[in-house]
This record gives structure tokens, C-alpha cells and sequence, in this order.
């Protein structure tokens, strides 16, 4: 007996903007440039102007397996230089701007890139870089001319070389991105095309983003965090409009931008919706267009989810994820209640766990809260550089977050644990006592961290940036009967602006340099 086969086609990257452009070679990629110009293409324009990019590159002797760095905003020339890098199967190692020279530096060296690509306006950021990383060699300039590098533009519009893309294994790796480090030293995790291709099949069910041909979305979310969550391979996927800000992402431009593209969807971490809450409450204006916001990245404020909701009419999807995850983990459906605190469900591909501090997963799986860990084709099993698994033995992936599911399988993050604050030999969890504070409406943002004391080894404080007038008295009496008595902070600070991390979740690291002393 000879068993029938099926075709080897391969996962790849390359193969979405490959079916986008000749199945919606007219769907656009926009961009919003500086004094308020937009700049469009149609996707087969954007394949062909990418496998120019790859010919640039392999010119400069880009081989496969190596890695190519970019310093840059979300743009179209961003975009077309992921194709590019990962179609000839070289790998993306995109770099955080927000992050100082001096660490970027330090991650170019680790993926001993040659070439980096930079936004215009990031070139002196990109010239410390290759001051502290003499590997690289090359500095190619994208959306404009900078001293001191080289403008890429000319060189694609020169440029009548071509390079086939494709040809590797789907295992290939395709990416590198750094984790934050707001909890520890940041940590390479390294995409394949395997993974990504995977992800994107996940993120479009009907459950998930479920995005369609009919959507414009706007992709708020840097494409240096954790691959924009996977957008710039979901909209060419299915033909949707991609609408990229650049570089100014600030209330007043996204909604002249939204209102310009007719945006149906917008993805981004909460602090980016509440600059444009603001700026419309501020100046007036309707967004008819726009349907849901997608939210992740930090926890989202119970008031301002409701803000949202209620000002824009639109339905705000909230999610968990992680660099390690690709980064999607879970996100609520479309016809779920609005509740800030859920997390939403996983979608086919990825499972949940929940365990003890030891690992051992715990016996009742709903309605207790345990320590998460994930498994799943887009999950992490080894960090960069790394030659230990970052999973146990059985391939699950301790997140460090602290979670209850619930009976219909949603997932609600609980808190951290390494944010957990030890006082008197017990523990207090900052992430329900934030939970409480933020549900005020006065409240925009809210952070608790432990402080030394001399008897009690930690006590927790409370920190606010607020919106309106609200008294201490009043921010405790919002937790009395919600949290045990001795769970309520010792001090309050308000702060004008919380101080946030790279990726826009709140910085407690920084917090707790400034506040955590006794």
C-alpha cells in the first residue's frame, strides 16, 4: 500500500505578503507623516519595492541566518524591510528607541548584526549604538536623509536586482526581539517563521482579533514590541487596510487619523487610548468609523475602559500576552461583557496552566489562583544566547504572573509575582489593591509598591496620577472592606505623570528607585 501525500508548503512569512498581493494587490499600507501628510501603497506595490530591499541588502552580502537591526517607528519602509529581511531569510532584530544607547548596544552585539536600518529622526540614537557595537558597519537611513548614513530610498529605486524568497525551512528563525526588562535584565526571544505563521492562523479566528478584508487597522502598538502583536502579518493576510502613525502617536494625531482612514480598529496599550480619550474630551470631535480598540501590553483601568466605551461607542477587546508568547496568550472575543479584569480565553494553540510556587500544577484548575504557565507553536522553549530551556520538563513556560480562570475559561491576571510585597512573613498582592483604586473614576492610573520598614521588612504605598479632585480619605475608603486591613497602604503619592516603561506598562522598577527606600 502507497499512502497519498500532501505538499510541502512551507510556513513562511514571505507567503502573506506573497497572497495580499495578488489577491488584494490594491489594499493599502498607510502611513502618516510629519505635518500631517499621508503616504499610501497597494500591496503589490509593497512586495515589489520589499524584494528590492532584499536585493539591496543581499548586495551588501546578507546571508541567510544573519541578523539585520532596525531602529524604527511604524512606517512603511519599516514594513517593507521586515519582508524583506525575513523573505530572504534573514532575521529581523528590531530595537526599542525608548530603551538608552547604551543597552541597544548591548543587543546589537549579542545578534552581531552588521547593517542597521533607522528612522530619520533616530540617527544620532543609531550612531551611540554603533559607537558601543563596532559590528556594525553599515547605517542605512529609511523616511528621509541623515548625516552621517546611508538613505536607503535611492538605493531601492536603483535597485533592478531580484531575490528569491522562501527558501529555508519553516523552522527558520525570523526574528529577535528583546524583552522589556521591567522585571530583570532584558532576555532575547527568538521568532521562526513556524511560530509567526502559526500565531497570525491564531490571532485571525473569529474568537481572537478576527480581522477581515473590510477593516482598516491602525497599529498603534510599535512594531519594535514583540512584532506589533503580530499586525503586520495578519492585515496583508487577509487584505485588510494597515495604518501606521510613524512616529507621532499623541491624541490629536491619531484622531485626525483615524477620522482621515476611516479606521474600524485600533490596537495599543491602554495609555495610548487615554491621550486620546482626553484630547476628543478636551476639543470635541466623534470617531464614527472606529468599532473596537484592542488593549494589552497592561493592565486596563476599569474606569478608563469605560471611558472609552462610553465616549468613542466602541467595544474594547482586552488580552494577555508576552514577548515569550509571540505575543498573543489570550484575548476576549468580540460578544464578550465588557469586564477590565478579564483577560479573555486562548484560542486553539496555546494552553494555560496553573501551578503552585513549585511548579506542580494544582488539582482545581477553575476559580483558584495559581502561578500561570503556557505552552503552545508560538511559545518560547529556549531564550537567545541560552543554552537551557526556558520550559520544565514537561514544556510548559512559567510566565511569572499570578492568575485565576474562571468557569467559562477566561483568564484574569492577578498580579505578579515578582511585585508581590512580603509584610510579616505574609503576602500582599499590589495588583488587587490596584484593581480597587483604579475603578474610581477619578483615577487615570494607579501603582502600589512595597517600602522598607524596619519592623515589618515591607509596607505597601500607594501611588496615583489623577484625573480629578479625589482625597486620600477617599482613595482608602474605596479599599476598606475590599482588601484585609492590613493590606492598606501606609502612604499615598501623587505623581503628575506615571512613569512608564518602554513598552507603556507603568515602571515599577523606577518606582521603587525613587519610592522604596524607608
Amino acid at each position: 500500500m502507497i499512502d497519498g501525500s500532501m505538499q510541502a508548503f512551507a510556513l513562511t512569512l514571505d507567503k502573506f505578503l506573497d497572497h495580499a498581493a495578488k489577491w488584494r494587490p490594491d489594499g493599502q499600507v498607510v502611513t502618516a507623516r510629519d505635518g500631517g501628510r499621508i503616504d499610501r501603497i497597494g500591496y503589490a506595490d509593497l512586495r515589489e519595492r520589499s524584494v528590492r530591499v532584499s536585493a539591496v541588502l543581499a548586495g551588501m552580502g546578507v546571508k541567510t541566518g544573519e541578523h539585520v537591526a532596525t531602529l524604527a517607528w511604524n512606517s512603511q519602509a519599516h514594513v517593507e524591510a521586515w519582508y524583506a529581511i525575513m523573505g530572504m531569510g534573514a532575521i529581523c532584530h528590531t530595537l526599542n528607541p525608548r530603551v538608552t544607547a547604551e543597552q541597544l548596544a548591548t543587543m546589537v552585539v549579542q545578534s552581531e548584526a552588521r547593517i542597521l536600518i533607522a528612522s530619520v529622526d533616530l540617527a544620532p540614537l543609531a550612531k551611540q549604538i554603533m559607537a558601543g557595537a563596532p559590528g556594525v558597519t553599515r547605517l542605512l537611513i529609511i523616511d528621509g536623509e541623515a548625516e552621517g548614513g546611508e538613505a536607503l530610498e535611492p538605493m531601492v529605486v536603483a535597485e533592478r536586482g531580484s531575490v528569491p524568497w522562501g527558501q529555508f525551512d519553516e523552522t527558520a528563525p525570523c526574528g529577535l526581539c528583546f524583552t522589556s526588562g521591567t522585571t530583570g535584565a532584558p532576555k532575547g526571544v527568538t521568532y521562526t517563521h513556524r511560530s509567526s505563521y502559526l500565531h497570525t492562523l491564531r490571532a485571525l479566528q473569529a474568537d481572537s482579533m478576527a480581522i477581515t478584508r473590510e477593516d482598516a487597522v491602525l497599529a498603534v502598538v510599535p512594531m519594535f514590541h514583540a512584532n506589533a502583536w503580530g499586525l503586520p502579518f495578519a492585515t496583508p493576510a487577509v487584505g485588510a487596510k494597515l495604518v501606521l502613525p510613524g512616529r507621532h502617536t499623541d491624541g490629536a494625531s491619531l484622531a485626525r487619523l483615524i477620522a482621515a482612514e476611516n479606521v474600524t480598529m485600533g490596537v495599543g496599550v491602554p495609555t495610548v487610548w487615554l491621550s486620546l480619550i482626553e484630547y476628543l474630551e478636551a476639543n470635541g470631535g466623534v470617531l464614527p468609523s472606529l468599532k473596537r480598540i484592542m488593549v494589552g501590553g497592561a493592565p486596563m483601568p476599569p474606569a478608563l475602559m469605560e471611558r472609552i466605551e462610553q465616549r468613542l461607542g466602541v467595544k474594547v477587546q482586552t488580552s494577555w500576552g508576552m514577548t515569550e508568547l509571540s505575543p498573543c496568550g489570550t484575548l476576549a472575543p468580540l460578544n464578550a461583557p465588557s469586564v477590565a479584569a478579564i483577560s479573555g480565553r486562548p484560542a486553539v494553540g496555546v494552553d494555560l496552566l496553573l501551578t503552585d510556587a513549585d511548579g506542580v500544577a494544582l488539582p482545581q484548575q477553575r476559580d483558584v489562583e495559581g502561578h500561570l504557565r503556557v505552552r503552545g507553536a508560538s511559545v518560547i522553549e529556549r531564550y537567545f544566547g541560552f543554552d537551557t530551556p526556558a520550559t520544565d520538563a514537561n514544556g510548559w513556560f512559567a510566565t511569572g504572573d499570578l492568575a485565576r480562570i474562571d468557569a467559562e475559561g477566561n483568564l484574569i491576571i492577578t498580579g505578579r509575582a515578582k511585585d508581590l510585597i512580603k509584610s510579616g512573613g505574609e503576602w500582599i498582592n499590589p495588583a488587587e489593591i490596584e484593581a480597587v483604586v483604579c475603578a474610581l473614576p477619578e483615577v487615570s492610573l494607579a501603582a502600589v509598591i512595597g517600602r522598607s520598614h524596619p519592623k515589618w521588612g515591607e509596607r505597601p504605598i500607594l501611588l496615583v496620577e489623577t484625573q480629578g479632585e479625589v482625597s486620600d480619605e477617599a482613595l482608602l475608603e474605596s479599599l476598606r472592606g475590599r482588601v484585609a486591613s492590613w493590606w492598606m497602604p501606609d502612604a499615598i503619592f501623587r505623581v503628575p505623570r506615571m512613569p512608564l516603561a518602554s513598552t507603556g506598562k507603568i515602571d515599577k522598577m523606577r518606582l521603587r528607585s525613587e519610592y522604596g527606600a524607608g
